[in-house]
Formats: structure tokens, sequence, C-alpha cells
């Protein structure tokens, strides 16, 4: 079986686009335009992060280019009216950055995004030196994962698990990353047990439970027992 990515280092690009903290203004967004990216991490010394400089970051100087300082300090946060003045990274960055560690899950990076609102994610390790960076389509790249292998990772994982003594009665089909479980089994109190193991294998789309059997009464014995 092919190895399955399950933390953000497996997953993250490795050659990252970034900037030092004393970039000028022109200098990051002709680095974004020649590397078409939208946001790029703020570098100090050997690489440790310090901020993120975005698109967003820099669209306060056009916004404000004929406006009266005074007015527009009204409407905006002070931070704003900071950036609409910047001229260097460390000026126009957003920080602390948000970042995520290489060891973290992608569901762990995945809440972080969504939590955050930010498409990417710089990857620092242990003292804030640059890793790499990880985006939301990196992310997705589990559900490129055969349906092969998430047939295979089910079986182990899942099926075997969670009903030793019924395995063999039980058929995992894979079709586009929906999983369909279908047999008889003793208990089917295991089912929704089953469902939430089953979601949580890489690359699975949807689970179609389709087993029967009978709920596990006082006297019944568990699965496998």
């Amino acid at each position: 079986m092919s190895e399955t990515p399950h933390i953000v280092s497996d997953v993250m690009t490795q050659t990252v686009v970034a900037v030092g903290r004393d970039a000028p203004f022109k200098e990051i967004v002709r680095t974004m335009e020649q590397w078409k990216v939208s946001a790029m991490p703020v570098l100090e010394g050997e690489g440790r992060v310090i901020g993120v400089v975005s698109e967003a970051d820099l669209l306060p100087k056009e916004e404000f280019r004929d406006s009266d300082p005074n007015l527009f300090e009204q409407r905006r946060s002070l931070s704003d009216v900071a950036k609409a003045g910047g001229v260097t990274a460390e000026e126009l960055m957003s920080t602390p950055a948000i970042t995520v560690h290489p060891d973290a899950t992608l569901a762990q990076a995945a809440r972080i995004m969504a939590v955050r609102h930010v498409k990417r994610l710089p990857v620092v390790d242990d003292i804030g030196m640059l890793q790499g960076i990880v985006s939301r389509a990196d992310l997705l790249k589990v559900f490129l994962r055969s349906d092969e292998d998430i047939e295979e990772e089910v079986r182990r994982t899942v099926v075997s698990y969670l009903f030793p003594a019924f395995s063999h009665a039980i058929h995992v089909n894979v079709h586009e990353g929906v999983v369909t479980l279908r047999g008889h089994i003793h208990d089917t109190s295991l089912i929704s047990v089953a469902v939430r193991l089953v979601r949580a294998v890489e690359g699975v789309v949807d689970v179609e439970p389709q087993l029967t059997g009978q709920s596990a009464g006082p006297d019944r014995p568990e699965e496998g027992q």
C-alpha cells in the first residue's frame, strides 16, 4: 500500500517564496507577480517567520492614494492606517504570523485555516524557522488517494478491529472515495462507530452503511467475544 499523508509535512510545499523584513513595497509586488502568489512569509535572520504580507496588506496604499489621512483615520483601524503608509515588509505585514507545525495533522491545519480565515499557512519548526508552506489545495491531496488503498485501510483498521469474528462476511466497496459496507453483524449498535471510524480514514468522501443484524441485549455477547 502506498504511504498515506497524515501530517502537514507530508503535503506541504518545501520551496517557499518569501521576503525579508526590509523588502521594499515594489519588490514585494514584483515578487508576488513573478511567482503568482497572493501572500508570502516575512523572514528575519536565518529564516525565522515574523509575519505574512499579503495583497490585502498592500491594497490600502492604493485605496487611500488620494484621500485625506485624517479622514480615513476615522474610518479604519490604526493598523490599516500604518499599512497605507508602509514601505517595507515589516511595516506592511500581518503579525504574529498564523503558522502550523510540520507534525500537525491535516485536520488541525484545516481547522486553523477555517477559524482564522486564511488560505495558506507557513509551516514552522519549534523555534519558528520556516520549513514550508501548506495551502488548501495541499490539504485536498488526500482525496487523490486510490480507492484500493482506502479499501485496504478500512478492512485493516475498521472491519478487522470492530468485527473480528465476522470480518470475512463484511464486504467493503470503495468508488470515488465513497465507502459502502455490506454484510450481517452481531451488534447493530456498532454501525455508528464503524461509520465514524471509516470517515476518519484519509481520502474517504462519504460512507454508506448497509449492515444488518440484531441489537446486543443484556445477555448477548459483544462483537468478538
